[in-house]
């Protein structure tokens, strides 16, 4: 693959003993999990307190600048093919990128309106720009995935962007406008609602 990938899971704080229970021993045997300081959530800043945070958790004066190349989010029924991932970024910008499913689903033009939720990559300065911008700062609710298309937008950032349909998609069932066959070209798969999906998806694209 010859890429460096670190994979978290991120929660905002934990409120009941059995989840710190949990959360604890899930992290001391993978160490694959980030606990913001904020109220679990998905449309009142969650995604805010991600990106703001990461610059000062991983930023480290005697590492390589920067300290990763992307940052990718993605919602939790969302199965990432990342060698696929790897090689579609291969000849993209590492600066001011913006990547993902644009939205809507019958438009192929990344600049009409955002990248949907599914799963959408900033590169690092973007995500240094997040956290040091006032734009984002006092415009932090609302839907996720479009909260964040407007502040890009406002801030007059992303010009280097790159919509991965239809490497990225619904599974197949229930058919909308946003689904597609599975296929071995595929970046991502959205809607794994249960784990017959999970393994369909599995199977069917390797």
């Amino acid at each position: 693959m010859g890429a460096k990938i670190d994979v978290k899971f991120v929660f905002c704080n934990l409120t009941n003993e059995d989840q710190k229970v949990l959360v604890s021993l899930e992290i001391m045997r993978y160490n694959d999990i980030i606990i913001l300081n904020c109220n679990e959530n998905m449309d009142k800043g969650k995604t805010y307190t991600y990106f703001s945070s990461l610059p000062n958790m991983v930023n480290n004066s005697n590492g390589s600048y920067p300290p990763y190349h992307y940052v990718l989010k993605a919602d939790d029924d969302t199965y990432f093919r990342l060698e696929t991932l790897i090689d579609s970024l291969r000849l993209l910008p590492r600066e001011d990128l913006y990547y993902g499913y644009g939205v809507p689903c019958s438009s192929v033009d990344p600049f009409v309106h955002y990248m949907s939720g599914i799963g959408y990559l900033v590169s690092w300065d973007i995500v240094e720009w997040i956290r040091d911008s006032n734009i984002p700062k006092n415009n932090m609710e609302g839907t996720e995935d479009k909260i964040f298309g407007d502040w890009l937008q406002e801030g007059h950032r992303a010009k280097n962007r790159f919509n991965a349909k239809w490497s990225m998609y619904d599974y197949p069932e229930p058919r909308t406008r946003c689904t597609h066959e599975l296929w071995p070209g595929t970046v991502a798969i959205h809607r794994l609602k249960n784990q017959e999906k999970w393994v369909d998806s599995y199977l069917e694209v390797f």
